[in-house]
């Protein structure tokens, strides 16, 4: 079957579950690559916790920071709520730098990625990213900012309304009244600039060699593996990845290592258009689109 098929049959996959998307999988060996949109750019959530690694690590390594560094975190103090990590802390700790880098990246952990961006702001992630040779990718605002949200404001009850509003007012640009999904002001990034990313922590040239493995550690430690995860682990092959969600957007960003010595990256940014918050048939969906891309990019 032709690229191009194969792309026009993923976009209608694509559509008919309410889906729409930038994807793209990318061979890190040759560089030989196939997408869907690969250079949409999207308001990108927790994926920026990637960058933020690579950033914080980048300051252990030449000495600025250490990662035995202690901080203290208070429940009171709490300002980046989240499903998991230190946010559901009842008493106050002290947790290492070290430690934070794997709740924020591995865990997901929203209050951990905030005590680390305290030690290294957006604009200095930012700054890391671009001496990287990653030019697609902004960031511009911590995590505790994506919980100001409709979602927030209205509650659980009325979640659906949050996720309705975040559906229909979407400008062509790009725009939107939620800061959150507006890429002019979010965290913000194509499949591409991940893939970019991706490339530049696993075959590693201007990231430091030791912060590119720690960082490939992490997100090979990921526990979120519902959605891409369930078609790209096996026995013969290693998913790392890193999850996003905000909203009606779901997001994956991974290489799988096959036993053979393919190595992929693998990108899915996805914006849905149906009002509810839990949607497993879209994930599934997600991760089907992405499996068709590389199985026909290693000629399978």
């Amino acid at each position: 079957m032709s690229t191009e098929r194969v792309v026009r049959q993923a976009r209608g996959m694509l559509a008919d579950a309410g889906l729409s998307g930038s994807f793209l999988v990318r061979d890190l060996s040759t560089g030989e690559e196939i997408g869907v949109d690969a250079d949409r750019e999207f308001p990108v959530a927790s994926l920026v916790k990637v960058a933020l690694a690579v950033a914080v690590l980048e300051r252990v390594h030449r000495g600025a920071l250490d990662g035995a560094t202690t901080v203290e975190v208070a429940p009171g103090q709490v300002t980046s709520p989240g499903p998991t990590g230190l946010s559901r802390f009842r008493h106050p700790a002290r947790v290492a730098v070290d430690d934070l880098l794997y709740l924020s990246t591995s865990v997901s952990d929203n209050a951990a990625a905030d005590a680390l961006f305290d030690l290294v702001p957006p604009a200095e992630v930012h700054r890391t990213v671009r001496d990287a040779g990653v030019t697609g990718l902004a960031v511009r605002h911590r995590m505790r900012d994506l919980v100001e949200t409709p979602a927030e404001r209205l509650g659980p009850g009325d979640a659906h309304l949050a996720h309705s509003l975040a559906i229909g007012s979407r400008t062509a640009g790009g725009g939107h009244p939620v800061p959150q999904l507006d890429v002019s002001r979010a965290n913000s990034g194509s499949a591409r600039a991940f893939a970019d990313l991706l490339q530049a922590l696993w075959t590693p040239s201007r990231i430091p060699a030791e912060v590119a493995s720690r960082v490939r550690s992490l997100m090979g430690q990921n526990v979120i593996r519902h959605r891409l995860a369930p078609d790209f682990s096996s026995d013969a092959s290693t998913w790392s990845s890193k999850t996003g969600t905000l909203l009606n957007l779901r997001h994956e960003a991974g290489v799988v290592e096959h036993d053979d010595g393919d190595t992929l990256a693998v990108v899915a940014l996805t914006e849905s258009t149906v009002p509810a918050v839990l949607q497993p048939a879209a994930e599934a969906l997600m991760a089907r689109v992405a499996r068709t891309l590389h199985d026909h990019l290693r000629g399978g």
